[in-house]
């Protein structure tokens, strides 16, 4: 009788190999295991840069360009004000600083410290009026050109837009906004957790003058409670791979940094932005100034995440519809709020796309 070819025994060859990866996969994730047991924080943010502004909890950096031929107009990272800006700089080959000093853009960028006490009521025309206006300024004195451009990242991309609305005649002259939200009750869970029939925000803030950072980090966890443990199991399962170990350290760092937020601006972001949405209906005031998008005439590109679980589709989306420019790209992308930025698919599709769109108009 001939044998069935599904009895037939797995080739030895096969079988040896595949043993033998399992057996090396064991050795490099208890080694791996073992390394990441004893070791102390990864190194991140190892781009060199200057300190050359230092108000507070605003911080402004200028990279060292690297390029034989520089654009002429600097361009001015904006961070979101609850985290660090090494998100921008994880790890070499993970940076997209890195990539566009490379690539020759003269790279600047507006970081944030914790927020002191004295610095409690600091509101949004603190950083729309002063901040960015002080730091535009050191640019331009910094590279001798009239013009900045800015990306500007979540809570630092609406600071921007902010900013350019009342600018109208200012030295800005593109802007990039990744991950922006602007139509604030379109924010999903985020929305939801902080409705004001739950949170007391006046209590908390005349309270507290500054809001905790493990309050900011619990109200992000909230959106996804069980991504803690389900990154851990993920980097159970590859911790063989070295490549994977070092970026999710990096990433646990940045989420683990997260930045408390002076107690005035998160009243204000909360009432004015969350439960007003007044910069998606064209209300806000900020510094007696009325932010109106429409009044955004520069060219803009506006990039998004299709699964980003903070600033979500349905909240972004509208940004490119509310400004007046006719010069306006819009980038959509898989991926999720941070991978966006310094995930493989920023590698490969968002960091190409924000270097040639800006490329050509930074001559």
């Amino acid at each position: 009788m001939t044998q069935n070819r599904n009895d037939e025994q797995p080739d030895a060859g096969y079988l040896m190999n595949q043993m033998q990866q399992m057996v090396d996969r064991t050795i490099q994730r208890g080694k791996n295991g073992f390394e990441l047991l004893r070791s102390g924080q990864i190194p991140v943010g190892q781009t060199p840069k200057d300190l050359i502004y230092d108000k507070g909890t605003l911080k402004l950096f200028h990279y060292r360009p690297v390029a034989d031929e520089i654009y002429r107009i600097p361009l001015i990272i904006v961070m979101a004000t609850t985290n660090k800006g090494f998100l921008f700089d994880l790890a070499p080959g993970q940076s997209m600083v890195e990539y566009l000093i490379a690539r020759g853009f003269d790279v600047y960028m507006i970081d944030w410290d914790a927020p002191v006490a004295t610095e409690r009521n600091l509101g949004i025309a603190d950083y729309t009026h002063d901040f960015l206006p002080t730091c535009i300024e050191n640019v331009i004195a910094e590279s001798g050109e009239p013009d900045v451009n800015i990306i500007g990242y979540c809570m630092g991309g609406v600071l921007s837009l902010i900013y350019a609305a009342a600018q109208r005649n200012g030295p800005l002259k593109n802007l990039v906004c990744l991950t922006t939200p602007v139509n604030w009750h379109e924010m999903g869970l985020f929305r939801h957790w902080a409705n004001e029939k739950y949170l007391d925000v006046d209590k908390l803030v005349d309270t507290l003058g500054i809001i905790p950072a493990d309050f900011i980090a619990n109200s992000f966890e909230m959106l996804r409670p069980a991504s803690k443990t389900a990154g851990r199991l993920r980097l159970w399962e590859q911790m063989w791979n070295d490549d994977f170990v070092k970026s999710y350290r990096a990433f646990e760092r940045w989420g683990n940094e997260t930045l408390p937020l002076a107690g005035e601006y998160y009243r204000e972001t909360t009432k004015e932005l969350l439960w007003g949405n007044k910069l998606f209906t064209g209300t806000l005031k900020v510094n007696g100034d009325l932010i109106d998008l429409k009044n955004i005439t520069i060219p803009i590109m506006s990039a998004m995440a299709e699964h980003d679980h903070i600033a979500n589709y349905n909240a972004t989306k509208p940004l490119l519809d509310l400004v007046g420019s006719t010069d306006k790209h819009e980038l959509v992308l898989k991926g999720g709020h941070v991978s966006l930025i310094a995930g493989p698919n920023a590698v490969k599709r968002m960091w190409p796309n924000v270097d040639n769109w800006l490329g050509v108009r930074s001559v």
